[in-house]
């Protein structure tokens, strides 16, 4: 049988090993309680924590029915405590009279009671109550063990409340890593991977559970890297004690390239040792394909600037020449060349503007109602003069109903891909137009039989300054603002546009335009 002393000193240590080897709060509280209602003869106790709202409420309770707890209420209740130089102080006097309450409430018969505060530093965290049903009043050693098993259950709370706050930076941490839209990875001091985020391993490829272990240049592998590669300093025995930002891209069979920057983080303890190597890798791919369209665009744009202008100017200067009397068949061909680079030069320049307007939100359109046939059968009629080589054939209902839209805009849509069904067809051959009324729009098509399209390229057909990758397209004059224009004049119309094509069967252009309200309400009311 344990002495007093020892008895003690037994629990305590005991308590210890449970704050040392349990992070249940609620587990470690109870415990405490039941041991300091033991080793000081107490048959009743509660231990109460103050909630966020200040308010206290029973955490734990030893000696009672727990239907019985809401009649402990008036010891929970306004509290009156002092706060001294050693600590908090609770009244006796006030506890003692409120105890008479509780008892009677109860019918436990409770006659002593002893209450110290939780406290931690400057912070009144709870209270700690042991009753006896006997007349023994509790003494000056007892309320120092008491208060001995306030520290520890103190301490027990701020272990909670430090390994609660924890989890959630943990939690929070977690969750910004995994929902950030770059990609983010986590290396250990030998540059294996710890954390992959799902940005990341979109990019890759790589699922976070077979990513974890495998080395950081394995899972992100770039090709045409620029920069030093922070791993490969680290297997030279070389420290790194800045970050390291490279460049490069990912490529995976089947899916488009993925430019991407990537910069290393190096993180050290307070040793100076390197702990891990954080990785924030950036998708620059349309920061790169900006740059190289920009590139694109003043190439393409000079190109397809000098051709007209160098042609211009050499007809000019050429039928000037005053040592030379030209015919006037001659004459007329170099005037007709000059005024077909002008136009020429003019439809370029339109373009430019017309995407700038684009870009600017600015383009406005004339809305009426459009004779669609009418406009397709015009258009027709002025390409067929410009082409020798190609059979141009329409194929337009006649009770085909008028469209709401800008009719000069509607031309140029069309005037856009009949150039372009030409310019694709080197050869020769049939070019359809037609249309048809389903529901409440127009479908238009130009069909080919040219080059045709590549699958993977349909996507991009429609950027600016995209042109298909050919050796055609090298021969072809063209910015590449045709389709970008037909587009965004389509989606400006409220319709659609898109494309089938199989490289070398041609391809076939659709787009839709809205029926114009009135047409819509005749065939109603017929």
């Amino acid at each position: 049988m344990l002495n007093y002393p020892g008895r003690q000193f037994h629990y305590l240590l005991e308590i210890t090993r449970a704050l040392g080897s349990s992070l249940d709060l609620k587990e470690v509280l109870q415990r405490i309680l039941e041991t300091a209602a033991e080793i000081l003869h107490g048959q009743v106790g509660i231990l109460a924590l103050r909630n966020r709202t200040g308010q206290l409420q029973v955490v734990a309770a030893y000696g009672f029915p727990q239907t019985l707890l809401p009649r402990f209420q008036p010891l929970l209740e306004d509290i009156p405590y002092d706060r001294t130089e050693t600590g908090f102080r609770i009244s006796r006097e006030d506890v003692l009279e409120r105890l008479r309450l509780v008892s009677e409430a109860t019918h436990l018969n409770l006659r002593q009671v002893v209450a110290i505060p939780l406290a931690l530093e400057d912070e009144f965290l709870g209270i700690i109550y042991i009753f006896r049903t006997s007349d023994r009043p509790f003494t000056v050693e007892e309320e120092y063990i008491l208060r001995t098993f306030a520290d520890h259950a103190a301490i027990a709370v701020r272990n909670a409340r430090l390994y609660t706050e924890l989890q959630l930076e943990r939690n929070r941490l977690r969750t910004i890593i995994e929902n950030s839209a770059d990609g983010i990875m986590i290396l250990d001091a030998e540059c294996r991977v710890e954390v992959i985020n799902r940005a990341l391993s979109r990019m890759t490829g790589w699922p976070p559970e077979r990513a974890r272990g495998q080395m950081g240049g394995t899972v992100l592998h770039l090709e045409n890297a620029t920069g030093p590669d922070p791993c490969e300093k680290l297997r030279r025995g070389e420290v790194i004690r800045e970050q390291i930002y490279r460049e490069g891209d990912i490529i995976r069979p089947g899916h488009p390239r993925i430019t991407v920057g990537v910069t290393y983080t190096p993180v050290f303890d307070d040793e100076g040792e390197l702990q891990y190597i954080i990785v924030n890798v950036n998708d620059i791919t349309r920061f790169r394909e900006a740059e190289e369209m920009k590139s694109t665009f003043i190439s393409v744009i000079s190109h397809e600037l000098k051709t007209p202008v160098a042609l211009i100017k050499g007809y000019a200067a050429t039928l000037r020449r005053e040592d030379v009397q030209w015919d006037e068949e001659t004459i007329r061909e170099g005037l007709a060349i000059i005024e077909e680079e002008a136009d020429r030069l003019t439809q370029l320049i339109d373009n430019l503007l017309d995407a700038s307007r684009i870009q600017a939100g600015g383009l406005k359109l004339e809305m009426d109602e459009v004779n669609l046939k009418d406009l397709i059968e015009r258009v027709v009629k002025g390409f067929r003069m410009q082409t020798a080589a190609h059979e141009i054939i329409t194929d337009v209902p006649e009770d085909l109903p008028p469209v709401w839209g800008d009719r000069e805009r509607i031309r140029q849509i069309l005037s856009n891909l009949l150039s372009n069904a030409i310019k694709y067809s080197p050869r020769g051959g049939v070019i359809r137009v037609g249309a048809w009324a389903e529901g409440d729009y127009v479908t238009v098509y130009v069909a080919d039989q040219g080059i045709g399209i590549p699958e993977e390229e349909q996507a991009n057909l429609f950027d600016k300054f995209y042109r298909v990758d050919s050796s055609l397209r090298r021969r072809t004059q063209g910015a590449g603002l045709g389709l970008y224009l037909a587009k965004a004049l389509v989606e400006a119309h409220g319709g659609r546009i898109w494309v089938h094509s199989k490289p070398g069967a041609g391809a076939t252009f659709f787009f839709t335009l809205p029926i114009a309200r009135s047409a819509s309400e005749t065939d109603e009311a017929d």
